[in-house]
């Protein structure tokens, strides 16, 4: 069904798709939007048991998609540095393709969002994290993507770095 790397070489090991994933901050939701065109958004995320997790509100564009297909992908861009003098860049990068769920249980939802609270507040005490999933628990929506497919990729020139 996912087709294979076509160039291969280039192609991440398992742990580093990891790395990318853990260290990420942001990535690109695609999902099968209205009236046949794809719709994709850019979403903070956290990546947890092999799962990838994201907040949004009750109601949206991206909520009706997924309710229409839950199929999507989730593309992480892990470097991206420009080499004008090569006209290129030396990228790595992620692409996840799975099925997202809306957490409807308060327990996994709860689960979730403190998960990504302690991602992008890593300094906060439990008690403050606490407060401020309090004040916006009501109209928190949590989705859950199931990892179906994932894939790796760098830069030829950066995968050369390393076999010297």
């Amino acid at each position: 069904m996912f087709r294979p790397m076509r160039r291969g070489k280039q192609e991440l090991s398992q742990a580093e798709v990891d790395q990318i994933l853990e260290e990420g901050t942001s990535g690109v939701l695609a999902v099968a939007g209205e009236g046949g065109y794809p719709y994709a958004v850019p979403l903070s995320y956290v990546y947890a048991e092999g799962k990838l997790y994201f907040h949004c509100a009750q109601a949206g564009h991206k909520l009706d998609a997924l309710r229409r297909e839950p199929k999507a992908s989730f593309c992480v861009i892990g470097q991206d540095q420009v080499v004008p003098e090569e006209y290129t860049t030396y990228f790595r990068s992620v692409i996840a393709f799975g099925k997202v769920r809306i957490l409807e249980e308060d327990g996994e939802k709860r689960r979730a969002i403190e998960r990504l609270a302690a991602k992008y507040a890593p300094g906060d005490s439990q008690d403050q994290r606490s407060r401020a999933i309090e004040r916006e628990w009501k109209p928190l929506c949590m989705l859950e993507m199931e990892l179906e497919h994932v894939t790796g990729k760098e830069a030829k020139e950066l995968r050369s770095q390393k076999s010297q």
